[in-house]
């Protein structure tokens, strides 16, 4: 709208000028070098603009061809410029949909044309990862790993590669690299995390985290801050007790759900008198989280008590969680401990149809310590080794007879779970589901007799007494609901991936060799024939 107003307004007085150049005329007279020119105003105002407009389009042209080499190199340079365009566009196509000589045509395209840009770059490593010239991709990766403007990435990829040939040593120094360039690289600080956290340099690991506690949640750094404390303070307990202690109630306090922490300052504190103060801690982890490792503590807390009362107190601390299996499991053991058979017996009772390992193991404890029943513990024992198992540390498919604060496969920090092994895979969805199988025939599960061994005799026609009768087996029950507990935690649902990936980014292990991928794959079975497999 202004532009317009602007334009009219101009138009007006150019209009408004020539009218009153025109109602006033007059002559103009020019003498030079004896030469005498007589027009009119309008006539002189007119050449005036005629010779003006000619320098005006003169200089134009002047310029065009003194400035047409740059004119030329930058339409070359634009050209240039949308043909690598293409070429790199179509380069990371095929290189997300797999095909490894396209994304070498395209790439090879793009090296002759444009070698030096960012794009270019990652589309040959992306293509040499493709085909499995690793040497090429690292080659390509210290290339962008030495400039400024793609450093980061280079570096990304260097990392990536090192953990591929297993040198660990470099990914380390990569890692390292990358965070001090960009500390707010979520990969770089991950990864010097986990390898100070494997190498127990948990000072370090520690100090690290407070560098990147603003890329984090306030839930995520306390509970990263609480593990490293815990496996700090069990690494300094043989030698600093009393910064071990510090820190495991330091961890205590950022995450009382915690279990390794709230036994471990349930310990110390108790070791140092302060017994309200570690029974608070351990109830609190117990209300979240019940455990052996905090009924142990708790039952401990006080040293030198009778066996009695010490299963008083496990008492009391069950009943801050009534019906849960590990409070049952924790008065049969302090029960057994006092001696208190029947009270160890009326525990179990409810749970011998379903009985996991730990129940059978203590109900063959319990016979043989009540009724030195050397066959029925002997059953129980047969029992525990088909019997369903007990929730255990767990991390990544391996399992711990106790708390470790990294995974040892693939170094997570805080990967242990307290939940029955194998039970948190996530399973793959099912793309056409199988037909229905037929029901086999159940088949009772049958055990040997136990047959106790002879005893020594002087007698040497002596007859061995008869072995005892086995109680008939119980059938085999499906694990009751209370197996699959876990320690409550925030776990968040797997988001899904996307349907075509478009390109493999470096921290992505990418797309394997083409002669990995000609490897015939093995048969699959399907149906019913994986039964007996």
């Amino acid at each position: 709208m202004i532009r317009v107003v602007l334009f009219l307004f101009i138009v007006g007085a150019l209009s408004f000028g020539v009218a009153w150049l025109a109602d006033r005329p007059g002559d103009v007279m020019i003498t030079w070098q004896g030469l005498r020119i007589e027009t009119s105003l309008m006539v002189l105002g007119g050449a005036v603009l005629v010779v003006m407009a000619a320098l005006a389009l003169l200089w134009t042209l002047i310029s065009l061809v003194l400035r047409s080499p740059t004119i030329v190199a930058r339409m070359r340079r634009e050209r240039r410029g949308v043909r690598a365009y293409e070429a790199i566009s179509h380069g990371l196509i095929a290189v997300g949909s797999g095909d490894a000589s396209a994304a070498r045509l395209h790439s090879a395209a793009v090296n002759r044309i444009a070698a030096a840009e960012p794009l270019a770059l990652l589309l040959a490593a992306q293509s040499a990862q493709l085909s499995g010239d690793r040497d090429a991709a690292e080659s390509t990766f210290r290339t962008m790993a030495s400039r400024a403007d793609t450093k980061a990435l280079g570096l990304h990829g260097l990392y990536v590669e090192a953990q591929r040939r297993n040198d660990l040593t470099s990914a380390r120094a990569y890692a390292e690299e990358a965070a001090r360039t960009a500390p707010a690289l979520g990969w770089a600080s991950r990864a010097v995390q986990e390898f100070r956290c494997l190498a127990g340099d948990w000072a370090g690991a520690l100090a690290h985290l407070e560098r990147t506690k603003g890329t984090l949640s306030k839930d995520d750094y306390r509970r990263q801050r609480a593990v490293m404390l815990i496996a700090h303070a069990h690494a300094l307990e043989d030698t600093d007790r009393d910064q071990a202690k510090a820190k495991a109630i330091e961890a205590a306090k950022l995450a009382p759900t915690l279990v390794p922490a709230a036994a471990t300052a349930g310990r110390m504190l108790a070791e140092g008198g302060e017994l309200r103060k570690a029974s608070r801690t351990v109830a609190k982890a117990w209300r979240a989280n019940p455990h052996p490792d905090l009924a142990q503590t708790y039952a401990d807390l006080r040293f030198g008590d009778a066996a009695r009362d010490r299963l008083a107190r496990v008492e009391a601390l069950v009943k801050k969680t009534p019906g849960h299996v590990e409070g049952v499991l924790a008065v049969a053991r302090a029960a057994l401990d006092a001696r208190e058979f029947k009270k160890a017996r009326a525990a179990l009772a409810p749970y011998l149809t379903a009985a996991t390992k730990r129940i059978a193991l203590l109900m063959a404890e319990l016979e043989r310590a009540e009724h030195n029943d050397e066959g029925r513990a002997r059953e129980w024992l047969a029992r525990a080794l088909n019997a369903a198992s007990d929730p255990q540390w767990t991390a990544d498919g391996h399992v711990s007879e106790r708390w470790q604060p990294v995974s040892p496969v693939t170094g997570r920090l805080d990967a242990f779970e307290w939940r029955v092994p194998l039970t948190g895979m996530v399973a793959a969805p099912v793309i056409e589901p199988l037909p229905p199988m037929a029901p086999l025939p159940h088949h009772e599960p049958m055990i040997a007799p136990a047959v106790p061994a002879p005893a020594e005799s002087s007698q040497p026609n002596a007859v061995p007494p008869p072995a005892q009768q086995p109680a008939p087996p119980l059938e085999s029950a499906p694990p009751p609901a209370w197996l699959s507990v876990r320690a409550q935690s925030s776990v968040s649902r797997p988001k899904a991936p996307a349907v075509i990936p478009l390109v493999h980014p470096p921290d992505d292990p990418g797309p394997e060799s083409s002669e990995d991928a000609a490897q015939p794959a093995e048969p699959q079975t399907s149906g019913w024939r994986k039964i007996f497999e």
